[in-house]
């Protein structure tokens, strides 16, 4: 494995008094690409809240490490400006607040430098070319009347610009026709390089024909139980996730 970049150890969470990880293992290193799929419920989501800092979500036990630095009791900003990204599975809308605002400020809150108008509008301009959306959406409010794949591409544009060290992609290929799920794709393999890293949740395979991770994950019961590569998919593909909650089940 390469440069170990997120460190999590045996990571237990409760939603509302309710374990939904129970002692969770994962590392990733940098440059590499991670996917985790489960079945519904299997606390997918939980984990992504979790990386990110949501106040909802209790570590009761564990550890998880950035970079060497301990992550359990930053807030979600404090995360992001350690270079952590979240692509939410159901974006917010944000109404009276541009795309084009939202996205300098939030570059200008992450770097802690300021960026004239001129030059963030000629780099938000590029980024937008690479999801072929159209000049106008740069003047809308954030996700307000969005479709559900144009609200999926505002959030890989929200990666690209922000080029975070870590992004953590949540169900962004839920809900989308062929088509955007391959500019979605597209803007993430535009974003990989061998400095940053990336977990993609998912339950299904479509984003993968597109991405080739270097390790798959199976996450049932709050745990991980079952890690591989590619070849995983297939496996997933072929057995569905019951067979493999079975296997896990006797093992």
């Amino acid at each position: 494995m390469a440069e170990r970049f997120l460190v999590i150890k045996d990571l237990h969470v409760n939603v509302e008094d309710s374990p939904i990880l129970k002692g969770l293992n994962l590392e990733v290193g940098r440059g590499e690409v991670h996917v985790i799929m489960g079945p519904n419920g299997a606390g997918k989501s939980t984990l992504a809240n979790v990386l990110l800092g949501h106040p909802k979500y209790e570590v009761t036990a564990g550890t998880i490490e950035f970079e060497g630095k301990l992550l359990n009791d930053l807030k979600p900003d404090e995360r992001a400006k350690l270079g952590l990204f979240l692509s939410f599975q159901y974006p917010e809308e944000i109404p009276g607040v541009t795309m084009e605002n939202f996205l300098r400020m939030a570059k200008i809150a992450q770097t802690g430098e300021s960026i004239s108008i001129t030059k963030f509008n000629r780099i938000l301009r590029e980024k937008m070319d690479l999801l072929a959306m159209k000049p106008e959406y740069a003047s809308r409010y954030v996700n307000d009347g969005f479709s559900g794949g144009e609200k999926k591409k505002s959030e890989i544009l929200q990666m690209l610009v922000l080029e975070p060290k870590l992004a953590v992609l949540d169900e962004t290929d839920s809900g989308l026709d062929v088509d955007a799920v391959r500019v979605v794709a597209q803007g993430v393999k535009q974003y990989r390089s061998s400095e940053n890293a990336i977990v993609i949740i998912t339950h299904h395979s479509r984003i993968l024909e597109y991405i080739q991770p270097d390790y798959v994950h199976f996450l049932i019961d709050g745990r991980i139980a079952k890690s591989g590569g590619p070849e995983l998919i297939a496996e997933i593909e072929q057995s569905g996730f019951a067979a493999l909650q079975s296997q896990s089940g006797r093992a």
